[in-house]
């Protein structure tokens, strides 16, 4: 069976190896035919700290790698600075 990926934002990168992921997704609602926005986060290992705050990251299913863990970040796009 293949691994999921999912496309997020990086929020948070305090933790040493690992990076706070929001996925974001869009959907309508059953009844109201609205377009709705969830977001969840997930916790992903970065094995070189090298993503930051506002980096655009695709992250892949694992086998777990600690109690929160279960995401490893493939690859990723650095925030551009002005």
């Amino acid at each position: 069976m293949p691994k999921r990926t999912l496309q997020g934002v990086v929020v948070s990168d305090k933790q040493q190896k690992t990076v706070v992921v929001r996925v974001d997704r869009r959907f309508t609602h059953p009844i109201y035919k609205k377009t709705i926005r969830r977001s969840k986060n997930y916790h992903a290992h970065d094995e070189n700290n090298e993503f930051k705050p506002g980096d655009t990251v695709w992250i892949e299913e694992s086998k777990p790698i600690s109690k929160l863990k279960r995401w490893t970040v493939i690859r990723g796009e650095h925030k551009q600075t002005a």
